[in-house]
């Protein structure tokens, strides 16, 4: 009952964005993610938490001002990522200006594939959509979410413009389909994993559980690692980054996987540092066993393996 209801709730505020200005639909997303910041106290106290850390130079203040930007963010993100179901192509593309596309055409160009590598940061969601409309459609590596009607509804519309959603149980095979056919695959990066398929790399400067599968996957295909990002410029609309190839480590690297994982990573941190307030500070990314923050449920459902095991790869 719980999984319907909250499937009726998102389906009336599909309706109602449909024929929401888009200013009231970004204010109304700031006041939904202003909700939250007050009612959920425990994910706002691992928010000042993960800040404090990366951030050891800001004053309580500031993090409290970073850690409400943050919630406003999301809701605005939840908003939009909804708009943008209700759009055309032309509509979406006229809301977005391209910084890089010769980089990620030049990229498909070398006909070994892509690999299309962000976070949870900025309007991510919106990239996957737009990419496929200005570019080609691509495969998305996702987790599904615990409600099964929700996530069928956000299965349908990430496919909206021509894009598969690859889940991680038997993606693999996919995966490597797309790649060898030139295609690109997109992947986050910035979620604690758990199991064998672990490795820890340094994010603000603090070891952090991250997928070794992506490298892996890079690594055997030969396909280009690109990190990109979709930022707001005002007024309702975006601009999607392709940033400059990640790459790869040399011949002689003493452990590649790791190493092109921390190159990654080290990308998606310089975003992040630049514009704290566009990522999910309230996901417990660092597990320092006995924190409060431990006894908290996670944002994301528990990761166990990912797309495919390093070891397979």
């Amino acid at each position: 009952m719980r999984h319907r209801v909250e499937l009726a709730v998102v389906r009336g505020l599909v309706a109602a964005v449909r024929v929401m200005p888009d200013p009231l639909v970004r204010a109304c997303g700031t006041m939904l993610g202003a909700a939250f910041y007050v009612l959920d106290a425990p994910h706002r106290r691992i928010a000042d938490r993960n800040l404090a850390a990366a951030f050891p130079r800001r004053t309580p203040r500031e993090r409290r001002a970073i850690v409400r930007a943050v919630f406003g963010h999301f809701g605005r993100l939840l908003f939009e990522v909804l708009k943008f179901s209700t759009m055309t192509r032309d509509e979406m593309l006229a809301r977005v200006e391209i910084d890089g596309e010769d980089r990620i055409r030049a990229a498909y160009a070398q006909g070994r594939g892509v690999l299309l590598v962000t976070g949870h940061f900025g309007f991510w969601e919106l990239h996957g959509l737009v990419h496929a409309a200005a570019i080609e459609p691509i495969g998305v590596l996702a987790r599904p979410l615990d409600n099964p009607h929700l996530n069928q509804l956000l299965e349908d519309i990430r496919q909206r413009t021509g894009n598969s959603v690859i889940y991680r149980q038997g993606g693999i095979r996919r995966v490597l389909r797309m790649l060898s056919d030139g295609h690109a695959v997109a992947a986050l990066i910035d979620q604690h994993i758990h199991g064998p398929d672990a490795i820890y790399v340094d994010f603000f400067d603090r070891p952090a559980a991250t997928t070794s599968a992506i490298a892996a996957l890079a690594l055997r295909t030969g396909a280009v690692v690109m990190p990109v990002f979709t930022l707001p410029i005002g007024g309702g609309r975006y601009r999607l980054i392709y940033e400059h190839p990640v790459d790869a480590p040399p011949p002689d690297s003493a452990d590649p996987v790791r190493e092109l994982t921390q190159r990654c990573t080290d990308v998606l941190e310089m975003y992040v540092r630049r514009h704290p307030e566009l990522w999910l500070w309230m996901h417990r990314r660092w597990r320092e066993s006995g924190t409060a923050g431990d006894r908290v449920r996670g944002m994301f459902p528990p990761a166990g393996r990912d797309v495919g095991r390093a070891e397979e790869l």
